[in-house]
């Protein structure tokens, strides 16, 4: 073989808002529950029945982890890739371990499905309009996460053309 994958993809809601730490160095680390749900017809009785996983993420990447931390909030929907990690430790003489979807530097994503009027959407202080998308953010492999600024292309100038103010509802 090869090599290997560990990459873990999911789409689910918050089942909190988001808890932030500081490390030594002053990086964030977010961590939150992700409640991950199906719903099935149960064949024999016709009853609807569902079943929800609640998945554990920790992002390390200091722009996304501060996307997280501005942006989502309990009930918010997102798409989370990173990788399963399971740590292990000691307590009282039992071991204890804990797995979790882990953001880390490089070649996590975070996109936030939610709207801004939608459950969980939207800034948590303020709603300020610094031309932020809050409908998606994402962390690709170098780690460019936070939100990109809304720009006219390199060279235009924006109002007119040489054809005047065209004023038209062309959708194109």
């Amino acid at each position: 073989m090869a090599g290997t994958l560990n990459e873990v993809s999911i789409i689910g809601n918050l089942g909190r808002d988001p808890e932030v730490r500081r490390l030594g160095n002053g990086n964030p680390v977010v961590s939150f529950s992700v409640a991950c749900t199906e719903s099935w017809k149960d064949k024999q009785t016709g009853e609807r029945k569902e079943a929800t996983e609640w998945i554990n993420v920790v992002i390390y990447n200091e722009n996304i982890a501060r996307v997280a931390e501005q942006y989502l909030r309990k009930g918010s929907k997102a798409f989370i890739r990173g990788k399963f990690k399971t740590r292990k430790w000691e307590k009282d003489g039992q071991k204890h371990y804990s797995s979790e979807v882990v953001i880390e530097n490089f070649g996590g994503t975070l996109l936030l499905l939610s709207g801004r009027d939608e459950n969980g959407g939207g800034s948590r202080d303020r709603d300020d309009d610094r031309g932020y998308d809050r409908g998606s953010s994402r962390g690709g492999d170098f780690g460019s996460s936070s939100p990109m600024e809304r720009r006219p292309a390199p060279g235009f100038s924006g109002g007119g053309s040489r054809y005047g103010d065209i004023d038209d509802d062309i959708p194109f």
